[in-house]
C-alpha cells in the first residue's frame, strides 16, 4: 500500500520541529547503513544518540499512533524510533531496499530485541518549493511513483519496495523516517482491512443502519483476530 497521510504535524508542531532541526548538529548518514547502502547514500542525519533525535522521535511516534489514517493503514505492533535526515548540495540516496529485520533499542545489558520492517514511512518537514530535487521514487509492480509532499504530511509504502531519493540541487530536504512492524504481516490483508475500516467510517458518517454497521464492524474485528500476528 502506498498512502499519503496528511497533517501528521499541525502548524505549531511543524514550526517548532523546523526551528529545532535548523539549529541541529548533523552527522554523515552513512553511519547507520551497511556496506551496500553506504555506496549509494549521501545525506546527513541526527546522530542516534542525540537527545534531540530521541525527543522529537518520541513525539513523532506518539503523533502517528494517534493519527487515525496512519493507524488504520499500518496497524502498528512496533515502530522503530524515528530518525531525521537532511539532503542538500547534491545529497541523494540511490535505489535500495530497506533492511528486513531491525534491532530495537534496549537498555545496556538487556537481550537484543528485533522487529520486522513491513512498512516504511517518510514524514516531510520541508516545503516542496524550498528545495529542488529530493523526490522519493518508489518502484512497485505498477511502475515508479514520485513523491514530494507538503511539510507535515507523510507517505507510507512497503519496506520491500525498491526506492530512492533524487539528488537535492537547491535548498535542503529535511524529513523524519522510520519503519513499522504491522500486526498483520500480509500487505493484501492489511489493504482489505483498511478498505473495510474506511467503508465503516464513511457509512457511519452517512448515518447508515446501525445493525448493518455492527455486522461490518464485527467482520473487521474477526478478520483482524484471524490475521493478527501477536
Amino acid at each position: 500500500m502506498l498512502l499519503h497521510v496528511p497533517d501528521v504535524l499541525n502548524a505549531e508542531q511543524l514550526a517548532r520541529f523546523r526551528r529545532e532541526l535548523a539549529a541541529a548538529d548533523w552527522v554523515d548518514g552513512r553511519e547507520t547503513v551497511g556496506s551496500q547502502g553506504a555506496q549509494v547514500k549521501r545525506n546527513q542525519q541526527l546522530a542516534d544518540g542525540s537527545p534531540l533525535r530521541q525527543r522529537l522521535g518520541d513525539e513523532v511516534s506518539a503523533l502517528v499512533r494517534a493519527n487515525p489514517v496512519f493507524f488504520a493503514a499500518t496497524l502498528p505492533a512496533q515502530i522503530l524510533p524515528p530518525r531525521f535526515n537532511r539532503y542538500a548540495g547534491g545529497g541523494t540516496y540511490g535505489f535500495h531496499v530497506d533492511g528486513s529485520v531491525m534491532a530495537l533499542p534496549t537498555p545496556t545489558g538487556a537481550p537484543m530485541q528485533q522487529m520486522r520492517s513491513d512498512i516504511s514511512c517518510t514524514l516531510f518537514l520541508a516545503e516542496p518549493e524550498e528545495y529542488d530535487g529530493g523526490e522519493l521514487i518508489i518502484h512497485d509492480t505498477y511502475g515508479e511513483h514520485e513523491v514530494k509532499l507538503p511539510a507535515g504530511d507523510a507517505i507510507i509504502y512497503p519496506s520491500s519496495s525498491l526506492h530512492q531519493v533524487n539528488p537535492v540541487t537547491r535548498g535542503a530536504r529535511v524529513a523524519s523516517f522510520f519503519w513499522i512492524q504491522s500486526l498483520v504481516r500480509d500487505p493484501a490483508q492489511r489493504q482489505m482491512l483498511f478498505d473495510l475500516d474506511a467503508s465503516v467510517q464513511s457509512l457511519t458518517a452517512a448515518g447508515a443502519d446501525r445493525a448493518n454497521l455492527l455486522r461490518l464492524t464485527a467482520i473487521y474485528h474477526n478478520l483482524l483476530r484471524r490475521w493478527a500476528d501477536t
